[in-house]
């Protein structure tokens, strides 16, 4: 082998080194709950082109499209009060590249490995690149009682199982919208500057325009579990999810999809979920 074609085998076999490296980074949020480590590590898959975050913090979404329950479904169920009746629905895994449609019923179950306190704002988004209106979806004083600390282990339902609605419903505002944007904020201390109350609330152009500036600079890379997607909600992630002081152990499934993200520690963590319609 000539001097050229050793040197291309050695920048492919680090390449591929890197790459099976980056398939178990996203262990950080495993690591972070309690218990013993599971015997079958999970194992994930970098989506799209990949930007080395260096130095990095992780957050950990699963995006959850709710079906009707079947008879041979033997996990757990969130039941959906349907005007005068009760409907059971069962949640279903979904990557977070997944084409949804419009009446799709989808819930969200975010994980920060970190203490901390989490802000999700959402507005849509246009085929032109324009935006909607910021609002802020959580926290609100009618989900989990304004309560919107995180911690290794604890999981965090949006919409909470017991508000009214308990799912999100999707249905795009204009003939031109082509997702929902969801944004994940992160940060050490409250923002002092909200006041939530029990509806969404209304934030200006300007102040989302600054958070994103200040703090959504930093390179994120996305994984997605390997062999998630479909999979059901168990009824450790129900649990967890409605009872604060039950913590998800390193043997529960983990999250969907992690987002790795170059920011310092201390500083407020930004990521861009975002929920595609189909064309």
């Amino acid at each position: 082998m000539n001097s050229r074609l050793f040197t291309l085998a050695l920048a492919a076999a680090a390449l591929f080194a890197q790459s099976d490296t980056r398939g178990i980074v996203p262990e950080e949020v495993l690591k972070a709950r309690p218990g013993a480590a599971a015997a079958g590590s999970p194992r994930y898959q970098a989506v799209g082109t990949m930007r080395p975050a260096g130095a990095a913090r992780q957050v950990g979404v699963t995006i959850w499209r709710l079906r009707h329950a079947a008879a041979a479904d033997s996990g757990a169920r969130i039941l959906v009060h349907d005007e005068a009746n009760t409907v059971e629905w069962v949640p279903e895994r979904v990557s977070s590249n997944s084409a949804l449609k419009s009446g799709d019923r989808v819930r969200l179950s975010i994980e920060s490995p970190e203490a901390g306190y989490l802000y999700v704002i959402d507005r849509e988004r246009y085929a032109n690149g324009d935006r909607g209106d910021p609002y802020l979806i959580f926290p609100t004083s009618r989900t989990h009682e304004g309560d919107n600390r995180v911690a290794g282990g604890r999981l965090i339902d949006i919409p909470a199982q017991d508000d009214r609605p308990n799912f999100f419903s999707l249905r795009p505002g204009r003939a031109d919208q082509v997702e929902e944007e969801l944004t994940v904020l992160l940060t050490k201390e409250p923002i002092s500057s909200i006041v939530i109350g029990p509806k969404a609330l209304r934030l200006t152009n300007d102040q989302v325009a600054r958070w994103e500036k200040e703090w959504g600079a930093g390179n994120v890379e996305r994984f997605e579990l390997t062999g998630g997607a479909g999979k059901t909600w168990t009824q450790a992630e129900q649990q967890a999810a409605s009872n604060a002081t039950r913590l998800l152990t390193q043997e529960d499934p983990p999250p969907q999809t992690v987002y790795r993200v170059a920011v310092k520690p201390g500083e407020p963590l930004m990521v861009k979920v975002r929920l595609r319609y189909s064309k």
